[in-house]
């Protein structure tokens, strides 16, 4: 038994709770983490943002060489797919990342452990946790508890995962050959990734989603416009329709699906289930210390994310909000200063979201929807990448630019991307929302030609019919 009080215990070393912990480290805090896992870097290193990402890299290079080299002048011929270097190079990726964060805790003086953790009735002013590993078991003292095991992928009843047939994002991104036909359940971030990877690389595709458009959360001419995209390549995409049952036969997995029209059935290999993730509590003992979750399976927490019981918080998918690994990391920071009694906050309102298909889709601020149904006036200026030097010379020309922006001041409220490197022209969007910039800050900003950032400016420029190009 440890007699040795923390400063702080951070339970899950994913994106949240790693950065806090280092932050904290900074700061003058005795730290220690403890992780379930192997390595460190939680869901999103280990099988979620980083080895999709890498497979996403590959795949597409693989479908340029069908699809695209040709209008270059270059000429490929037998191309092959070796899954197995595939993979493997996805896991030198999340070695090297892995490894970089335990380099991180050992600079910065943090103490992990490999274990189960679980919260354990305590005195007020110190916070206790028991950690199970292998047949050890410690207690540990600290001052602070924070609560960052991220989440887990959501199963439905109907469809429970055996790693085989009915599979989740993690299976997905670990299969050792290409399945043939390919089921996936949820027309949501992960569904459309991860029917990207296994299209481009062969597989035939259906994406089933119950609601009316895909990544329900997105502008909806953003989403019509991914819609088109991805039909164009090869994935069928079904929109109001569920699958209800399923049967394994002989020739494959024969999955009825409900749509508009009445009942349908599909014959496939795998079924993908991707319809989101839930907050990963269990075995946390949250119980012992009084807490409870709330309807969405997370635990409400205070402007110094702190919970209802004192000296214990939570931050990331425990907390409420958007389950994104930047918005974790930057509670973890803002967890950690403001524990210091620095008086730092996330700002929520101008937090990106980014789907890394392709055409990549990307967005901060309000959407169209969201506006209308506030009753918010607004001014929309939208700019097409058909028109843009650079994204014509790299063969990237799907998609567009669009700013939404008060009609009077030309304050911006919300800018929406669908287009290539999506992904990286949010940033520029996401600091002028966080200054509360306007159209005329975008516009009289001289972007270097020619680029991609371009159609930021021109989109800008468009709110008042002043596009220079479009």
């Amino acid at each position: 038994m440890s007699e040795k009080i923390y400063d702080l215990i951070v339970i899950g070393a994913g994106p949240g709770g790693y950065v806090a912990a280092i932050r904290a480290a900074q700061l003058g805090f005795n730290v220690v983490v403890i992780e379930k896992r192997a390595t460190l870097g939680g869901v999103c290193l280990n099988e979620g943002c980083i080895p999709s990402k890498a497979l996403l890299e590959s795949s597409e290079h693989y479908a340029k060489t069908q699809h695209e080299f040709a209008d270059h002048g270059i000429s490929v011929s037998d191309a092959s797919i070796d899954i197995s270097q595939m993979m493997a190079r996805k896991q030198g990726i999340i070695d090297k990342l892995t490894g970089g964060i335990a380099s991180l805790f050992k600079k910065n003086k943090i103490e992990s452990i490999r274990g189960t953790a679980e919260l354990i009735a305590s005195e007020a002013g110190a916070r206790k946790v028991k950690v199970t590993r292998g047949e050890e078991v410690l207690e540990l003292t600290a001052k602070a508890i924070l609560l960052a095991t991220g989440s887990e992928a959501f199963q439905l009843p109907h469809l429970p995962f055996d790693g085989e047939n009915i599979i989740n994002a993690r299976d997905a991104l670990s299969l050792t050959e290409v399945p043939k036909r390919l089921l996936v359940v949820g027309g949501g971030v992960i569904g459309l990734e991860m029917g990207s990877v296994w299209s481009r690389l062969g597989a035939e595709v259906t994406v089933v989603e119950m609601l009316p458009q895909l990544i329900p959360s997105a502008d909806g001419q953003v989403a019509q416009t991914l819609l088109r995209s991805l039909k164009k390549q090869g994935l069928e995409i079904m929109t109001k329709t569920r699958l209800d049952k399923f049967s394994k036969q002989d020739d494959g997995i024969h999955a009825t699906l409900t749509t508009e029209k009445g009942e349908q059935e599909v014959v496939c290999d795998k079924i993908l289930v991707a319809t989101g993730r839930r907050a990963e509590t269990t075995g946390l003992g949250l119980e012992a210390v009084g807490l409870q979750v709330n309807k969405q399976g997370q635990l409400e927490v205070d402007e110094n994310y702190q919970t209802a019981t004192p000296g214990i918080y939570a931050i990331g998918d425990l907390a409420p909000g958007p389950m994104l690994a930047h918005k974790a990391s930057e509670e973890g920071v803002v967890f950690a200063e403001r524990l210091a009694g620095q008086q730092s906050k996330v700002h929520y309102d101008v937090i990106p979201a980014v789907t890394y298909t392709w055409p990549e889709v990307a967005s901060v601020g309000k959407t169209e929807e969201e506006l209308k149904e506030a009753g918010t006036e607004y001014k929309s200026g939208k700019f097409f990448f058909a028109a843009n030097g650079r994204a014509l010379c790299t063969g990237m020309s799907d998609g567009f630019v669009k700013v939404l922006a008060t009609p009077e001041s030309g304050r911006i409220l919300g800018i929406h991307i669908i287009g290539p490197q999506a992904s990286e022209l949010i940033a520029e969007a996401a600091v002028v929302l966080s200054f509360g910039g306007s159209v005329h800050d975008l516009a009289v900003t001289c972007h270097a030609h020619p680029t991609l950032a371009e159609t930021i400016k021109e989109a800008a420029l468009a709110v008042n019919k002043e596009a220079i190009h479009g």
